[in-house]
């Protein structure tokens, strides 16, 4: 009687290390695809900041400061009701700045323009995990993984309450897609309860 030969320690070793690798190929393919997604949010983000700058060179004027040319941004540059030349600059540049929605796989981020409402007020961009920054990142800390990337692309170290990067407190953003208001937090850091990052762009705060 024949008996069945079964696979041998150094077969079975074999391919355990074939299965190793490439579940380490698929762990590490992943990782790869989640940065990129992250410097992409920073690509786009960094697009918003040097379209201002280019159209605050070429008008003399941030685009949405439309109220009372004080270099205070005060309008949505994408608003069709923004006319003047700074805004007409922002739409026209071939950044690929057209809309507030940046889509990075499932998650969406929103980006708006404007200031925080200080005294002076300062010019801020903020990113948010949902439409209007008005509720939390859903909790997800894959988000607050992004905003730490982005904080540290920005300020070369991740802290939420220091830098021109900043973790929001409050903020309002207007129905016609314009901050109006904000804060950023004096204490704590990144977590999946933020509500979104105030980046100061144009001054410290």
């Amino acid at each position: 009687m024949r008996r069945e030969r079964g696979f041998t320690l150094i077969e079975l070793a074999i391919v355990l290390v074939i299965i190793g690798i490439i579940i380490g190929m698929v762990l590490k393919g992943q990782d790869l695809i989640q940065n990129a997604r992250m410097k992409k949010l920073v690509n786009e983000v960094r697009k918003w900041e040097v379209g201002l700058w280019t159209c605050f060179d070429r008008a003399g004027k941030f685009p949405g400061d439309a109220t009372s040319v004080d270099g205070i941004i005060d309008t949505d540059p994408l608003s069709t009701t923004c006319t003047d030349s700074a805004c007409n600059c922002f739409r026209n540049l071939a950044q690929g700045v057209s809309s507030h929605t940046i889509q990075l796989g499932s998650y969406t981020f929103y980006i708006y323009v404007g200031n925080d409402g200080g005294t002076p007020p300062k010019n801020v961009i903020a990113i948010c995990g949902h439409a209007r920054c008005l509720n939390l990142t859903t909790g997800d800390e894959t988000y607050a993984d992004y905003l730490r990337n982005f904080d540290l692309s920005i300020d070369g170290e991740v802290s939420a309450t220091a830098g021109v990067v900043r973790a929001i407190n409050s903020i309002t953003v207007t129905a016609n897609n314009v901050v109006s208001g904000a804060s950023a937090v004096t204490s704590g850091d990144w977590t999946s309860t933020t509500k979104g990052a105030l980046y100061y762009f144009d001054r410290k705060p």
